[in-house]
């Protein structure tokens, strides 16, 4: 029994530590992502494409009109997909 606590919490340390770093846009899909915010009302920044394939570009701490700071993903069509208050 403490042999398989023992590997239990092994495998969830293991699995816990394993990050996947996000990659940089290219020039061009940076400038689409700001302007696709820009129309939401929003600026700034910091713009990611998740790594995994999917095409989600994530938009970290954009300043929008209404004077919040928002994370907000888009798709890979410049589609919102989310908008969450920082």
């Amino acid at each position: 029994m403490k042999r398989l606590i023992a590997l239990s919490t092994i495998a969830l340390l293991t699995i816990g530590s394993v990050a996947v770093a996000d990659d940089e846009p290219s020039e061009t899909e940076a400038m689409k992502v700001r302007e696709t915010i820009s129309a939401w009302g929003c600026e700034g920044g910091e713009i990611e494409k998740e790594s995994e394939g999917t095409g989600v570009f994530e938009i970290d701490d954009a300043k929008c009109k209404d004077g919040k700071q928002y994370d907000i993903k888009l798709d890979g069509d410049y589609m919102l997909i989310s908008m969450t208050r920082d």
